[in-house]
């Protein structure tokens, strides 16, 4: 057989032993020929046998890789042709060069090479066009996981069908938990006889029971006024899709039997941990009360929330005793810091510069240095007469300062308390809120997903007329060390008045006693005249809007500026306001550019249409009655979008 320089390598250890035993056997010849022949003949012998036996397990070998290299090639080839994954070579034009017949069966062809992928498969055109390596796409009812290497041109087709619907039923058949409260349960029950009391539960139970088992709940009354809820999430999709029902039906049930009762339900989804899934449910319901309850929160883990209802006229649910406890509660934490700064919200009205003043009064009361954050360029018209009044009371005037004197005279001990918001974006200054550690929340909006948190304090009625009605009855629990003066009562007044539109919405009966307590002190109305008046190109402005006006749905007002004039958020809602009181007038929508490249959307409706909710789909926020948002886009697409979502929300039906 002739030796290949190969195996002479693979064999070279061997020589490199027989070398150093001749050379052993030459050493021993020296002294002992015999003894060097016998040796000699040995190595020979042992020579021999270990190069044969190398050398066929070098051709055994050779042999076996040869064989699992043509192995090798036919797998290959069988698994390109056979294996159960898509295969595609397209060109630059997207014609498809080849495919392996596991991809054209998919397709139900016997071939596809030649053939256009527009023609094919349309849906794969953007995908190759992106500048991404994976995606899933449906094909002829089959989910595929595509994987595009750019640079060979080739597509590989994974089926994931199963794989898909085990992950769907997966989502499905996740926990989801409701908490559900009667809202004013205990208020509506006080004083009724044992058997009124009995056919009201009764009456809510079964409508309840009735709800649970239409949709497969698992439902437990686990006190007089709440109840446990116990669902998935393929069951929390279909009563989204119905919008939550089962609202509408106990406050229309209830309603005549002349007891309004409403729920609130609270639902945590998205998370598989059931504590987590409880604190959720929780959170959300309290979400949903201090919106004013009658609907429905739906908090998940990742922090976004989605509401329903909440389409009713929230009631009075606030108690003195309530008052009384936050005010004392108030007054503990202003006499526990050495000075109280006071901050309302961006571009403030009446009603926060008011409150604000109300507060400024609450740190004297308990003797600590109080101070208002204001800034000069944000003030309207109303707001400036205001302060030209009291820049006649050095002593008042002084306290108000800018945002950066706040920061020079802030400590670890001084308290904000923030008036008239809740939302971290819409205070003065917000470096300043994240700066301090004591912090008061005092506000009559509904609650929104975006939050102060890690407050001290929260006072929030959204059942109050204005965030001035709330410091003004928080003022009558203070210590008498100071007194109230005119000034400062009309400011307050001026708050309330301009948040009711002079009396005539969202007014209850403290709002009136909250009034009398003022005008007690010395309010006085024709000086909140002279502050509310209106200059002649305001008038203008604001009739100019008004004469846009059309009817879009039926008591559904739409007024869009027909020019690129730059309007105040103030002259917008005023408009809105305006077209409120005309005859046919459910709703009224107003759009009008704030700037450049923002649009400004202000809403009223008279309670029969939630605006609130319409804002909020908008991504803005509000009241049942009084709502707006911003959209940065022109003024044909925000009024696109505005319809698109009126339609959405009449097709849900939350109109009554």
């Amino acid at each position: 057989m002739p030796f290949k320089f190969k195996e002479w390598t693979n064999l070279a250890p061997l020589y490199g032993l027989i070398i150093a035993a001749l050379l052993f056997l030459g050493v021993i010849a020296y002294y002992n020929w015999i003894l060097f022949l016998v040796g000699l003949l040995i190595l020979t012998g042992l020579a021999y046998a270990s190069f044969r036996l190398e050398a066929k397990k070098l051709r055994e070998t050779e042999e076996y890789i040869s064989t699992l290299s043509y192995r090798l090639k036919k797998v290959g080839e069988e698994a390109l042709l056979e294996m159960p994954i898509g295969i595609m070579l397209i060109n630059d034009d997207y014609y498809i060069e080849w495919t392996n017949p596991f991809l054209a069966s998919c397709f139900n062809e016997d071939s596809l090479a030649g053939r256009s992928l527009y023609d094919v498969a349309e849906s794969i055109v953007p995908f190759i066009k992106q500048e991404v390596d994976t995606e899933t796409v449906t094909l002829y009812d089959r989910k595929f996981r595509i994987v595009h290497k750019r640079e060979e041109r080739l597509l590989y087709f994974f089926d994931v069908t199963e794989q898909v619907e085990i992950e769907k039923l997966y989502e499905d058949e996740r926990t989801a938990i409701g908490i559900i409260l009667l809202d004013n349960y205990d208020d509506l029950t006080q004083g009724m006889d044992d058997q009124r009391q009995s056919s009201l539960n009764s009456l809510v139970t079964s409508l309840l029971d009735k709800w649970a088992r239409e949709y497969g709940v698992f439902l437990k009354r686990i006190s007089s006024d709440r109840f446990i809820a116990v669902f998935n999430e393929s069951i929390l999709l279909q009563l989204e899709k119905g919008k939550f029902t089962i609202l509408d039906e106990i406050r229309e049930s209830t309603t005549k039997q002349n007891v309004p009762l409403t729920l609130s339900i609270g639902v945590g989804s998205g998370v598989s941990s059931l504590p987590e899934l409880g604190a959720l449910a929780q959170s959300s319901l309290d979400l949903a009360l201090g919106r004013g309850g009658d609907q429905v929160a739906i908090k998940q883990a990742h922090g976004k929330v989605k509401f329903y209802g909440g389409k009713t006229n929230p009631m009075e649910k606030r108690t003195r005793v309530r008052a009384r406890v936050i005010s004392h509660a108030l007054k503990d934490i202003v006499l526990d810091s050495d000075k109280v700064i006071v901050m309302g919200h961006k571009n403030p009205d009446m009603d926060a510069i008011g409150a604000a003043i109300g507060i400024l009064k609450v740190a004297q009361m308990n003797e600590r240095e109080g101070y208002i954050i204001l800034n000069a360029n944000e003030m309207d018209n109303s707001v400036r007469r205001l302060m030209d009044a009291i820049k006649l009371k050095p002593e008042l005037y002084s306290r108000f300062i800018t945002p950066e004197d706040a920061h020079e005279m802030i400590t670890d001990e001084s308290l904000l308390v923030v008036v008239d918001t809740h939302k971290p974006a819409m205070v003065i200054d917000e470096r300043l809120l994240n700066r301090m550690d004591k912090v008061v929340v005092i506000d009559h909006h509904r609650r929104g997903e975006d939050f102060i948190s890690n407050a001290l304090l929260v006072y929030m009625e959204p059942y109050a007329s204005s965030t001035a009605e709330l410091v003004t009855e928080l003022l009558e629990y203070q210590p008498k060390r100071s007194k109230i003066d005119m000034l400062e009562s009309t400011a307050l007044l001026a708050g309330i008045i301009v948040d009711t539109k002079s009396f005539t919405l969202r007014t209850g009966s403290r709002t009136f006693d909250a009034a009398s307590y003022l005008r007690a002190h010395g309010a006085d109305t024709v000086l909140v005249q002279k502050f509310l008046k209106e200059d002649v190109d305001t008038y203008l402005k604001r009739s100019k809007l008004i004469e846009q006006v059309s009817f879009y749905k039926e008591g559904i007002a739409i007024s869009k500026s027909t020019d690129d004039e730059i309007y105040n958020q103030v002259v917008i809602a005023q408009a809105a306001d305006t077209l409120l009181t005309m005859e046919g007038v459910a709703a009224s929508f107003v759009l009008a550019k704030r700037s450049e490249d923002m649009v400004g959307i202000s809403a009223r409706s008279l309670g029969d249409v939630n605006v609130q909710v319409i804002m909020e789909m908008m991504d803005g926020g509000g009241h049942l009655t009084n709502a707006a948002t911003q959209q940065t886009c022109t003024l044909d697409e925000a009024e696109e979008k505005l319809k698109a979502v009126i339609d959405e929300y009449l097709e849900g039906g939350q109109k009554e």
